[in-house]
């Protein structure tokens, strides 16, 4: 049950969004192994004064296009399934939207599972 949270600089087009949150679910889905409609995603748009980045950090070259995108996840995927995702993810937002990988910077937060409650306030992997 990843929480999806994908920050970038206002003025792209709803297509451009959808298409975003359409790659991410389908890399998590492809090497995350996410459940059908397991979706649960936001993208927050910033202005540039509200958007600050590094266009070089770790010998990037990062533009103003750049996304920073955050997982929140639970802790039981391996090693090669975050580099499969990683990897899968940058290929997918390359085909569509069209992101640059310089661009496309990712964060992924691991929790156990008893910290999340889907509603009704249960803990219900617990």
């Amino acid at each position: 049950m990843p929480l999806v949270s994908i920050s970038l600089r206002a003025g792209k087009p709803e297509a451009y969004r959808q298409a975003i949150f359409d790659s991410v679910y389908q890399a998590m889905r492809e090497t995350f192994n996410v459940p059908e409609n397991d979706q649960f995603m936001t993208i927050r748009e910033h202005d540039a004064a509200n958007f600050r980045y590094d266009p070089t950090y770790q010998g990037v070259s990062r533009s103003d296009d750049v996304m920073f995108i955050q997982i929140t996840a639970n802790n039981t995927r391996t090693l090669e399934q975050k580099k499969a995702f990683y990897r899968r993810l940058v290929d997918l937002l390359g085909e569509r939207p069209g992101v640059r990988p310089d661009d496309v910077f990712i964060s992924l937060v691991e929790v156990a599972k008893e910290n999340w409650s889907f509603g009704h306030g249960l803990a219900q992997y617990a």
